[in-house]
């Protein structure tokens, strides 16, 4: 959740504080002694301090949680809880001491208080005060976010699944009739026999097995080499394609028909009949992510880089699917459209 779109939220919790501290003096002192204490140079400190509260405060929920929560990386964010003591002690200092003791000449700590360890330790409490709002305030957010992201990602899983159904007419019985053709082409016509056999599994996995969130990588790999086959077939010797998969498949996987959008696109609007500019496909996998980068000669019928719902649809989903832990790019350069994408594997 962006802080453009949260900014409200830390503006009210930074007034609730700053008025939960005014009240808690107003209990401690009365109404007179707060007056005297905040006018006219109280209200200078007041100013000061908290500057120095939602520095703080800012650094911990931009930059510190972040950069190390998501990751796990418990060290590090131990050592930026640390150095955020020292940091509220510096900016304090800095504001309170130095800027304005230069302009009016006066100190807010006396010259025995004002050593370094004992100002750090005086301003811990206050430190502390501000990471825990911000703490708190990044794993509310966080869940927000996450439960949101949770949500869309069933609306989208059961618009797909809706979708799926209004094409199922009655799949039994045209996976029921491929049958019955691979059967009798078996021994008479082997190579059709096997075009069947690929097609039947082909609309079994888009049918059946594609419908989870995510799938073996083994098998969505087979699904993409089962699908370049029909159109080797269709194009024979016109089809002019590199195509390779590089890497140890393990036991990895991966959402579901997320690579097809690619593939399907080099053959629905790119040109695969020039030899001289082959199409090309490469898939590379290791044990944490897939890289897929796609080129292909762009036909002048239509501006292929113009965005699309396809290219929208796929964005959002890798959003929804992966946050920001993923590289999509798209580009267009003397007439040849390429593609990358890396995503993370989930592995078992």
């Amino acid at each position: 959740m962006r802080l453009k779109r949260t900014f409200k939220y830390h503006f009210l919790l930074g007034v609730i504080i700053i008025g939960m501290n005014l009240f808690d003096s107003y209990i401690r002192m009365g109404p007179e002694k707060l007056y005297e204490r905040l006018f006219p140079l109280g209200i200078i400190y007041l100013f000061t301090f908290n500057i120095a509260f939602f520095c703080v405060y800012a650094i911990n929920y931009k930059i510190i949680c972040p950069n190390t929560l998501p990751k796990k990386n418990v060290l590090l964010f131990i050592l930026g809880q640390i150095s955020l003591f020292f940091i509220f002690a510096g900016v304090r200092y800095f504001f309170e001491e130095i800027l304005v003791y230069s302009i009016g000449g006066f100190h807010n700590y006396s010259d025995r208080t004002r050593v370094f360890w004992f100002y750090i330790f005086d301003n811990s409490y206050y430190a502390l005060k501000a990471i825990l709002f911000s703490t708190f305030m990044y794993f509310l957010f966080m869940y927000l976010k996450s439960s949101s992201t949770i949500h869309q990602l069933q609306l989208e899983q059961q618009k797909a699944k809706l979708d799926a159904l209004k094409t199922q007419l009655e799949p039994h019985f045209l996976f029921n009739t491929l049958n019955v053709f691979y059967s009798e082409l078996a021994d008479k016509q082997p190579e059709t026999a096997k075009g069947i056999h690929k097609l039947s599994e082909l609309l079994r996995y888009l049918t059946y097995d594609a419908q989870k969130d995510f799938m073996p990588l083994k098998k969505e790999l087979k699904f993409i080499e089962d699908y370049v086959y029909f159109y080797k077939k269709r194009f024979e010797n016109n089809l002019f394609l590199n195509f390779s998969i590089n890497g140890d498949i393990k036991q990895q996987e991966i959402p579901s028909l997320i690579l097809i959008h690619f593939i399907e696109n080099i053959f629905k609007h790119g040109i695969t009949n020039d030899s001289s500019i082959p199409a090309e496909i490469s898939i590379k996998i290791n044990d944490n992510n897939l890289e897929l980068m796609t080129k292909n000669k762009i036909s002048n019928v239509k501006n292929y880089s113009s965005t699309g719902i396809g290219r929208e649809n796929l964005n959002k989903r890798l959003q929804l699917l992966f946050n920001d832990n993923y590289t999509f790019n798209h580009k267009e350069s003397n007439n040849t459209y390429s593609t990358y994408l890396k995503i993370p594997l989930k592995n078992n």
